[in-house]
C-alpha cells in the first residue's frame, strides 16, 4: 500500500516537470526582448560592450553576435542596428564640430544642429563672404581648413546649400538671389575638392535663394540669420534618393576613356 502511494506521487511529479521547461523558455524570451529593447536605446560604445558580453555567453559558435561590430547576424545588418551605428558616428562628428566652434569663438556665427536628414553645419554669410559677393574670404579658407579634416572621413554625402535674405540683388554678375546663393554653394564645393581632396561624387551644391528662410525677414537681425551657407551631412538612408554614381567618361584625342 505504501509503495502504491509512493509510485502515485512520483507519477504526479513527473507530469509537472514540463512547467520547469516552460518557465525556462519564458525566462529566455524575456531576456531576449530586454536585449532587443536595450539595443534600440544604446550608443555604439555600449553596443560593442553588449556584443562582446553576449558573444562570451553564447560562445564562439557564430549563432548570435559572433564578433562585436555593426552586424548582429551573418549577412546584411538589420536596419535598426545600422541606424544605431550611424547615429553614434554622426553624434561624434557633431561633438567635434561643436568643440571647434567653441574653441574658436564662432558660436554666434556658426552653428551645428541635428535634423532628420542629418547634421547641419551652418555658416552665416559674413563668416565666408563679403556682402553681395560669392568670393571666399581668407578667413573663410582658414575656417574650412579646420572643418574639412573633421568632415573628410565621413562616408556620407555632403550637400552644400546656399541661402539669402529677401532683399533683391540685380547686377552684372548676379541677376537675382538664385545666382548669388548658387555661386556661394558652388565655391564652397570647389574649395573642398580643390584644396582638401574631397571626392566630387560625395558633394553637391544646391541654391535656395531667399525661399528657405530660417526666420521671417522682418528685421536686419533676421535677414542676417537667413543669409547663410549650410553643409548638410546626409544620413545614409537619403543616399537612396541621390542619382546613381556612374563611371566618368572623358574624351581625349577623339577617343573615349573611362576614368
Amino acid at each position: 500500500m505504501v509503495n502504491r502511494r509512493r509510485h502515485k506521487k512520483e507519477s504526479e511529479g513527473n507530469k509537472e516537470r514540463w512547467l520547469i521547461t516552460y518557465a525556462d523558455m519564458i525566462t529566455l524570451l524575456l531576456i531576449f526582448f530586454i536585449v532587443m529593447y536595450t539595443l534600440s536605446k544604446i550608443d555604439a560604445a555600449k553596443f560593442e560592450t553588449l556584443a562582446e558580453s553576449l558573444a562570451a555567453v553564447f560562445g564562439a559558435g557564430g549563432m548570435v553576435l559572433d564578433s562585436p561590430g555593426p552586424q548582429v547576424i551573418t549577412g546584411t545588418p538589420p536596419e535598426q542596428v545600422q541606424d544605431i551605428v550611424e547615429k553614434a558616428q554622426l553624434d561624434n562628428l557633431k561633438k567635434k564640430l561643436e568643440n571647434y566652434i567653441q574653441e574658436n569663438g564662432l558660436a554666434t556665427r556658426v552653428s551645428v544642429t541635428t535634423e532628420e536628414r542629418g547634421i547641419v553645419l551652418s555658416f552665416q554669410d559674413n563668416v565666408l563672404f563679403e556682402l553681395g559677393s560669392a568670393r571666399l574670404t581668407p578667413r573663410a579658407r582658414e575656417i574650412l581648413d579646420k572643418v574639412a579634416p573633421i568632415l573628410a572621413d565621413t562616408p556620407n554625402y555632403i550637400r552644400v546649400e546656399g541661402h539669402t535674405d529677401n532683399l533683391p540683388i540685380n547686377n552684372a554678375r548676379f541677376p537675382s538671389n538664385w545666382e548669388l546663393s548658387a555661386a556661394r554653394a558652388t565655391n564652397v564645393v570647389q574649395e573642398l575638392i580643390r584644396e582638401h581632396g574631397f571626392a566630387p561624387q560625395k558633394l553637391s551644391a544646391t541654391a535656395y535663394g531667399e525661399y528657405r528662410p530660417r526666420v521671417p525677414n522682418t528685421s536686419p537681425e533676421n535677414r542676417q540669420l537667413n543669409r547663410r551657407v549650410d553643409l548638410v551631412i546626409l544620413r545614409s538612408k537619403f543616399a537612396e534618393i541621390e542619382p546613381e554614381t556612374l563611371p566618368i567618361l572623358t574624351t581625349r584625342n577623339n577617343s573615349i576613356k573611362e576614368e
